[in-house]
């Protein structure tokens, strides 16, 4: 969004201007992991686009004197850079809605091979290894294959930013208001803390004292990354917010400055290197209001073999990241919102055609027997009573199919083209199955519903926690419009 309106507001410095913000920009290969760990990419839907993936690293690196004065921790000048920031962006495809999921820095996952794109180095694959090692195995494409690899989530771009870059555009942007809920001064006796220092309510912060913010851990809550993660959604809604509210910038020096600092901050992968492919991405992030976008934590517990490390939540955090990889709005409102017909009229036509349901009994239904599973046989016509069962609720034209399938672990609603979408998530409506569960295929010839193991018996569907299409309370979840957030200052670093 700062991107749009700089590059807007710049636009009569002409063709050299721009190639010298073209060369500011630092680049890096997307995924330098093994093939094998790579997620496939989403296919379009019916209006032919596809959500978008965007992995935020924040760089602790102390490669140059501004960062290392702005890092401190003098023994680690010049080691390998970790990535102790990590937040997935997702950008629905129809562009309604953004989900953001951060992972705790000191969360520990299997970490996959990876190859230095310059030296040729090869990483081996590593076990239960803290996550933001990830970057200093190769560089950035490194912690996207890791996510990939975590998550089976398709990564399309990542944006990073160090220190001295984070100063550089909280000054540009020029401050985002925060809250705590006490007078906090993140700075122990012994040493630890970010110096953050702020009186009891709402402050703006700017340059070093918004990089504070966004390091603080030792002042926080319970002193852990979790809070830290918290207090940057906090900072990242704010942001938007105050960037939405003052997105008109009329004095040419300060447009410059900002995009000065703005192409210099980033590095980005090849296919965010320019400043037109910026440009276009600032468009598409533009589309989604405010009070649909969701920032939530990964799930976690604490690790039973490392002390304060923690892992991915059996169940919720899988949950979370399918909720993701299927499209699903984290805000739990999808389907209530169109495309921005101002934006693009055409697509906002092609969608709602493809989401348009025909009559209930005008759709016809093939209904399948998949309850079996690797320790129970098929339950004898389970086909038959569903098919029954949607029948009486209005589709005359549901039918069982008699041949053997292959069981399914939970029922599902296929459908094989874009103008049948309708009519399968009406279907699935009507029967009380998540959206989530409706899936295009190229294996079926019309709308076909398999009963899978999860219901073997009885009319009423019930969706399993893992199952239904709502966002885990352990992710919790922030919207973007939500003003009353305010952090809890732990009672040892009140002054």
């Amino acid at each position: 969004m700062v991107l749009a309106v700089v590059i807007s507001g710049t636009a009569g410095a002409g063709y050299l201007y721009y190639r010298h913000l073209n060369a500011n920009i630092k680049k890096d290969p997307l995924n330098i992991g093994a093939p094998r760990d790579r997620a496939t990419k989403v296919r379009a839907n019916a209006a032919g686009q596809t959500p978008l993936n965007i992995l935020l690293i924040g760089s602790d690196a102390r490669n140059s004197k501004e960062n290392q004065k702005l890092g401190g921790a003098k023994d680690t000048y010049n080691t390998a850079p970790r990535a102790d920031v990590q937040m997935l962006l997702h950008v629905s495809a129809d562009r309604t809605n953004i989900s953001a999921v951060s992972m705790p820095r000191d969360t520990l996952l299997d970490l996959p091979q990876c190859t230095d794109p310059e030296t040729g180095d090869v990483y081996e694959a590593r076990s239960n290894t803290i996550t933001n090692d990830s970057l200093g195995r190769g560089g950035p494409g490194c912690t996207v294959a890791t996510w990939e690899k975590l998550t089976d989530i398709h990564i399309d771009h990542f944006m990073m930013i160090d220190f001295a870059g984070v100063v550089s555009m909280a000054d540009a942007v020029g401050g985002v208001p925060v809250c705590v809920d006490a007078n906090i001064h993140s700075k122990s006796s012994d040493g630890h803390g970010s110096g953050l220092k702020l009186k009891k309510g709402t402050t703006s912060v700017k340059g070093v004292q918004a990089l504070e913010w966004l390091r603080t851990r030792y002042g926080f809550e319970d002193n852990t990354d979790i809070a830290r993660a918290k207090a940057q959604h906090q900072y990242m809604n704010s942001m938007v917010r105050e960037l939405r509210a003052n997105a008109t910038l009329s004095n040419p020096n300060k447009l410059r400055t900002l995009a000065e600092t703005a192409t210099r901050a980033l590095t980005v992968d090849e296919g965010l290197g320019t400043v037109a492919k910026l440009y276009d991405l600032s468009k598409e992030l533009r589309k989604v209001p405010t009070d649909r976008i969701t920032m939530t934590t990964m799930p976690w517990q604490y690790s039973t073999t490392s002390l304060g490390r923690v892992v991915p939540r059996p169940g919720d955090a899988a949950k979370l990241f399918r909720l993701v990889r299927e499209d699903i709005a984290l805000d739990g409102k999808d389907g209530t919102d169109t495309p921005d017909s101002s934006d693009s009229p055409d697509a906002a036509d092609s969608a709602s055609a493809a989401d348009r349901a025909a009559a209930d009994d005008r759709i016809a239904v093939r209904v399948e027997n998949g309850t079996r599973d690797s320790e129970r046989a098929a339950v004898e016509g389970r086909a038959d009573a569903v098919a029954d069962l949607l029948v009486g609720k209005g589709f005359a034209k549901a039918v069982a199919d008699p041949s053997a399938v292959d069981g399914e672990k939970t029922t599902v609603v296929r459908y094989p083209s874009a103008e049948l979408k309708g009519d399968a998530r009406r279907v699935a409506e009507a029967l009380g199955v998540p959206l989530g569960s409706v899936k295009r295929s190229t294996d079926v010839s019309g709308v076909t519903l398999v009963v899978g193991a999860n219901w073997r018996s009885g009319t009423a569907y019930k969706a399993a926690k893992d199952d239904d299409d709502s966002t885990p309370d352990t992710a919790e979840a922030i919207n973007g419009s939500d003003e009353k957030q305010c952090m809890h200052v732990n009672p040892d670093y009140t002054y």
